[in-house]
């Protein structure tokens, strides 16, 4: 859905046309140095040949000392799995855990790959609504209804793309309970957990104790917080029967992630912290000023997110307006419009299960983010 919004952007680009980009899921910031130069070094020593399937030694005891450190679980090296980017990892969880017959509870709205993903694996997608009312996070009571004897799995993230929604410690416990009490696996994507605001503090799921972690897939990598998008390197931690299954299919698929990648995410994990505070930082100021002047926008308003780099605007009233004979039907139409007018890309929320709505990414320059909501402004006006 999102493909013909990217290509007419880039067209715009070649053409020479001032287009700003509030679509792209990635930082702006360049990798930082000293994780740069592992790879480097890793290339100059040789390290380019095939390594272990799931990862090499090094990279799996740095994982394991994260989590340790910053989310308070234990695993050992047979726990984990490392990945080309994240995206791996969660595509083998779900292949590994799901066959026909299986259910797979997808929180809408959703990245765009997770219901994908789960009808690859033969199971079946069931929706459940977040409200923009409950902070786009899921009820309990509606999650609870969601649950069946079919139901393998849940895909759950905070904070949450494409939304921001940050669940509080009590918000996750529920959910933690009713897994236990429904023995189903949570297959947790942590991919945005160093990107929170407001002085919040990321709490993974699993930590909630044993029953619950031995029911969790932990996904995480390195893309986000460490602006490492291309480098394609994720990892997961998980219950040793499913890494062992989830090492078979990458073992037959792609084999090893890039060799002397896995040796700059072993810096990335280990080496020095201040990029990605100051990054948060950045992205923190970005947020605010992108919320307000949204929000003083008449006829379009959004929630103010708590982590990630991304708002969902509401356009539900715009929905039926017209603009040079154009009817703003749905999300999709008020997106290719905007770019054609306006020449300012964003994804309609339909994209992510939640028509009505548009994802907007901060990660962009503040001179863009300033100039685009201009534009917009102008466009509703």
């Amino acid at each position: 859905m999102t493909l013909a919004i990217s290509a007419k952007f880039k067209s715009m680009v070649r053409e020479g046309k001032d287009a700003i980009n509030f679509s792209v899921g990635e930082p702006d910031f360049n990798t930082p140095q000293h994780i740069c130069d592992a790879a480097i070094k890793a290339i100059n020593d040789g390290f380019t040949r095939y390594t272990p399937a799931s990862g090499i030694p090094e990279l799996k005891e740095a994982i394991c000392q994260k989590l340790k450190q910053d989310n308070g679980l234990d695993y050992t090296n047979k726990n984990i799995i490392v990945g080309t980017g994240a995206k791996q990892p969660l595509f083998n969880a779900f292949l590994s855990l799901c066959e026909a017959g299986d259910e797979v509870i997808v929180p809408t709205p959703y990245w765009v790959s997770y219901s994908e993903m789960v009808k690859v694996s033969d199971a079946t997608p069931i929706y459940v609504e977040c409200k923009e009312e409950n902070d786009f996070k899921l009820d309990i009571n509606d999650l609870r209804a969601a649950v069946t004897d079919k139901t393998k799995a849940i895909i759950f993230s905070s904070p949450v793309n494409p939304t921001g929604a940050i669940y509080t410690a009590e918000e996750m416990k529920a959910i933690a309970d009713l897994a236990v009490e429904k023995d189903f696996y949570v297959i947790a994507d942590e991919i945005y957990e160093k990107l929170v605001y407001d002085g919040r503090k990321h709490t993974s799921i699993a930590s909630f104790g044993e029953e619950i972690k031995k029911r969790t897939v932990v996904i995480n990598g390195v893309s986000k917080a460490y602006a490492m998008t291309g480098w394609r390197m994720g990892y997961a931690a998980a219950p040793e029967q499913v890494v062992a299954a989830m090492n078979k299919i990458q073992g037959h698929s792609t084999s090893n992630p890039t060799s002397f990648v896995q040796k700059a995410a072993v810096q990335a994990l280990t080496g020095p912290t201040e990029s990605i505070e100051a990054m948060r930082q950045e992205f923190e100021k970005r947020r605010n000023f992108m919320v307000e002047t949204i929000n003083n926008i008449p006829g379009i308003s959004c929630n103010k997110p708590g982590g990630a780099f991304y708002v969902m605007m509401n356009i539900k009233n715009i929905i039926g307006k017209e603009i040079d004979g154009v009817v703003i039907k749905d999300s999709m139409t008020f997106a290719t419009t905007l770019l054609e007018k306006k020449y300012v890309a964003l994804v309609p929320g339909s994209a992510f299960g939640a028509e009505g709505y548009v994802r907007m990414s901060y990660a962009n320059s503040m001179e863009n983010i300033a100039e685009g909501l201009r534009r917009i402004a102008d466009f509703i006006k």
